[in-house]
């Protein structure tokens, strides 16, 4: 058997290295939903905080092969972006958890909506790295776009203060329930429900609250990835480290969220810390010109990277405890 096509090199990696990637992430969700998660569930912080852990393993434990294989500057690569994207997902637990909680999806399903989700966060990914990987190839002039644009958004996340979107008022949710039959309760873990249409009694496809909560968490994905994608692109223009790097951090986000989302409110000053993130990020790849560096050290980049996160958190979590507990 010919396998030489298998050494052929897409997007500069070889495609049994795609291939072997793509075979884990499908093992993984096929454990997830098959054997964790087969029957539908309530998933408890503790369940979640243990999945979280397996997953972030997995992530670091790839990342460590990266290392291995491709080299250290690879490895710092992967794991700058993995800890960057890792972070910036966070974030969107927030609007997951006002999306939930606006459709009343009860937590039962949750874990279906987000799986679902998940899925589609990797064709998106794939699709947006693709052209990006593509553009950059071309014009690398475009870096320096992204970098200006991460400084641009992570500045306005720290002067503008954002207030807490209105679902109700979102024009995609508006648009699908004034074009589609949508029923008003949910129907177990249905997406579709065929059912009599009220105003004609003839039987008619109904799309349920749990299908439009799925659509806005695939639509809240790709806004969010407008700040992400640039991000890992500014670590590091290797499709291969860009990609793997990006799915490895969201493959965790289903089993976090259960365990974020019932402390969301000790997340508050995470958002500081981003944006600090993202300045640094952005304006890395202009000090390292001005600097006569043909990159800056990535070794530098995950420490200050990490740094900040990490202090991000902790003041997270010193300035919402709860003043009327022992310390």
């Amino acid at each position: 058997m010919n396998i030489s096509f298998l050494f052929v090199e897409w997007l500069g990696t070889p495609l049994w290295m795609w291939s072997s990637f793509f075979a884990l992430v499908i093992a993984i969700l096929s454990f997830d939903l098959g054997i964790l998660h087969k029957q539908n569930k309530e998933i408890g912080v503790g369940e979640s905080v243990r999945l979280s852990a397996l997953y972030i393993a997995l992530g670091l434990s790839f990342g460590g092969w990266v290392w291995w294989y491709l080299g250290s500057e690879a490895g710092l690569a992967y794991m700058t972006g993995f800890v960057v994207e890792k972070t910036l997902a966070l974030d969107n637990v927030f609007v997951i958890a006002l999306i939930f909680s606006f459709f009343a999806v009860p937590r039962i399903y949750q874990h279906r909506v987000l799986f679902w989700g998940i899925l589609g966060v990797i064709v998106l990914r794939a699709i947006m790295i693709g052209v990006g990987a593509t553009l950059v190839a071309e014009f690398a002039w475009l870096l320096y776009i992204f970098a200006a644009f991460l400084i641009v958004t992570g500045i306005k996340m720290l002067v503008i203060k954002e207030a807490e979107p209105d679902v109700s008022k979102n024009i995609l949710v508006r648009f699908m329930r004034s074009r589609f039959n949508v029923t008003e309760e949910h129907h177990d873990e249905r997406f579709f429900v065929r059912k009599a249409n009220p105003r004609t009694g003839r039987m008619t496809w109904f799309i349920t609250p749990l299908f439009m909560a799925l659509v806005m968490v695939e639509v809240a994905d790709v806004i969010f990835a407008v700040d992400s994608v640039p991000a890992i692109f500014a670590i590091t223009t290797d499709p291969f480290i860009v990609y793997t790097s990006n799915i490895f951090a969201i493959l965790g986000l289903r089993a976090l969220y259960f365990a974020l989302a019932a402390m969301i409110h000790r997340f508050r000053y995470l958002k500081p810390a981003l944006a600090i993130v993202l300045i640094f990020i952005g304006s890395k790849i202009f000090l390292a010109d001005l600097l006569g560096l043909e990159k800056f050290p990535a070794a530098l980049s995950l420490s200050i990277t990490f740094a900040i996160i990490a202090a991000g958190v902790v003041w997270s979590l010193l300035k919402t405890r709860d003043p009327q507990q022992p310390a």
